[in-house]
Formats: C-alpha cells, structure tokens, sequence
C-alpha cells in the first residue's frame, strides 16, 4: 500500500478543514511527499529520527533536525507510525509546542492504528474533526488551556528493561533484548580485541557485551535512529575502558571511513511495516568494506534471509549456531 500520509494531510488543510498555517509550523515524524500549498507562506520545521529520512529532507533543503525545537507553533502536524507509544508520543509533545488555541493534526495509514489512536486522543480531549481519505485518516483537535493532564497521560518516557537497559518508544526490541541478538552475544568468541564496531547498534545491548571485554581498545556503535543512539550513550556509561564513538549514520548510504578488527550486528530488514532484506544486504556489504584484512564478522539473521551471496567476497564463512528461528554466522574479511 502506498504511503498516502502527507496527502492525507494536505487534504485535510487544501480542503479548509483546518485553518491553513500562516506563520510557523512544526512536522514530526517528517515525510518528504509533504509540498505545501503556494498558500503556505510560513516557516515549516521538520523532525525526523531516523538517518535515511533526515538525509533526504536535508537534500530537499527542509529544516529539518533528529528532535524536536521550539515552542508557540500556529500548527503541529504529526505523522503517524507502526508503534502506538510513539504516536502517542509525538502528540504529547506537540500539543506541549503548539499555541493554545492552535491545531495539532495528525496524519495516518489505516494500518498505523489511526482508529485505536483517535479513540485515545478523542477519549483525553475533545477533537475538531476527522476526515477518512486514501485508504487512511487525519484527525485534529484545538489546544485548550488545560492540557498538561492529557500530555502527561500520552507521554511515553524511556524506560528501564531487564538487564537495566534504557529503551523508548518506537526503538527496535524496546520491551525486551532481542532474542537474536541475545544468541549471537552468548556465540561472541573471547578473544574479540582491538578496533570493534557494532552496525546498527539500536540502544547499545550487542555494544554493552563487547565493552566489558579486556582487550577492545575503541567500540563505534553506528545506527539510524537518532533517539536510539541517545539511549545507547546511556547504556553504555561506565560500561568498560574502550573508547567509545556514536555515530549517527545511514549505513546503506553513508561510507564508513574507519577500519576495524572485528564487526558484531544484528542487520535491521524492515523498512516501516514492509519486509526489505536489502536492507540488510547492505549491512553486510558494508561491514565486510569496512574490516582490515583478515578482520572477522559476527551477526546473526532470521534464518529466512539468505546472505550467502553477499558473504561471497569474504575469505572464509560459516554458520556458528542456529536455534531454528535465528542463525549466527562468521566471516573473515
């Protein structure tokens, strides 16, 4: 199904039923289909958490930033997501930075829970309309002058998972560790030293396991969720004697100029709701770039998605461990 989330909410704004914004707007969860009408005179700012979208709306010359700035918008446009306490999240905080009095709009997919998510708003404040339009919805309220209650009800701050991790919402595996990455940390051989990396290093779990290790002189954690990278500085306080490096970074796009002695990852294959292997595919490639020779892989897949061909240019690989849903596999470059 196509992403009809800014068109919805061009809709919505086009057809008068909202008051068209005038001077300063603010887009969470950014979208880069969004053009807005010749009537749009304003000042637009755009958040997007994740390292692809952010890039392409810098490409597009947008103002666009990983978190939320500013207070007193005319207008707060959220797009909705595939994580309820994310949505939720975004519409705490922009009814927190929205005018009282002013619109908060939001903008989604039928298939991001748009339903479940008006009743909840609807059930906290009192909305000002809903529109259903290509195969999704928007729905918008005013901010009143009490509102700090329903804020505080929407707000999904991080949280504290076993093994006393910090995770937030929206984050991969944020209610729990991966089961995938927890095979591939317990299959980790001892001698791991020197230079490491960890591709797509969410909120820092696979990190946190090769700090502790004696030997690792530098760890970098690469990963495309802004607010994720933020939690792994957290998790990975005081976490060994390594130097750390976070790298907020587009690992399908953006060149990785070190090189390292070894590279743990659980490769991500999702882009949205849709299953994309090439994601990974691409981690793989990059990873193997980015070893100095002789340097080994580590990383663990659903045992569905074939790597095989990419792991064609390293010098030797094998599978380590496979527990029926997951495999660990190794490569040396």
């Amino acid at each position: 199904m196509m992403d009809n989330r800014p068109a919805i909410a061009l809709h919505v704004i086009e057809r008068g039923l909202i008051e068209e914004p005038a001077t300063r707007c603010l887009v969470f969860n950014a979208q880069t289909g969004l053009r807005w009408s010749a009537g749009f005179v304003g000042e637009a700012r755009y958040v997007q958490d994740l390292r692809p979208a952010y890039l392409a709306l810098k490409n597009q010359r947008h103002d666009v930033s990983p978190a939320a700035e500013g207070a007193d918008f005319d207008l707060t446009l959220v797009f909705a997501g595939r994580h309820r306490r994310q949505n939720e999240t975004w519409i705490a905080e922009a009814l927190a930075r929205v005018k009282p009095g002013s619109t908060v709009l939001v903008a989604g997919m039928k298939t991001d829970g748009m339903a479940s998510l008006k009743k909840r708003v609807g059930a906290l404040l009192p909305l000002a309309g809903s529109q259903s339009k290509f195969h999704g919805m928007a729905f918008w309220l005013r901010k009143p002058a009490a509102v700090q209650t329903a804020i505080d009800a929407l707000s999904h701050p991080n949280e504290t998972i076993d093994g006393g991790f910090q995770t937030g919402p929206g984050m991969f595996s944020s209610d729990a560790i991966d089961p995938g990455s927890l095979l591939l940390a317990q299959h980790l051989p001892a001698g791991i030293k020197g230079a490491v990396a960890d591709f797509g290093a969410g909120w820092g779990y696979l990190a946190a396991q090769v700090a502790s290790r004696p030997d690792v002189a530098l760890l970098d954690l690469y990963e495309a969720s802004y607010a994720s990278l933020e939690a792994a500085k957290v998790n990975l306080a005081g976490a060994g004697a390594a130097e750390l490096g976070f790298h907020w970074h587009d690992l399908t796009s953006e060149p990785v100029t070190r090189r390292y002695d070894v590279i743990v990852m659980n490769p991500p294959f999702h882009q949205g709701r849709a299953a994309e292997p090439g994601i990974g595919s691409a981690f793989v490639k990059a990873a193997l770039g980015a070893l100095k020779k002789g340097g080994r892989l580590f990383l663990v897949a659903n045992t569905g998605l074939p790597y095989e061909r990419e792991l064609q240019s390293a010098s030797a690989s094998e599978e380590l461990a496979n527990d029926g849903r997951f495999r660990v596999l190794r490569a040396v470059a």
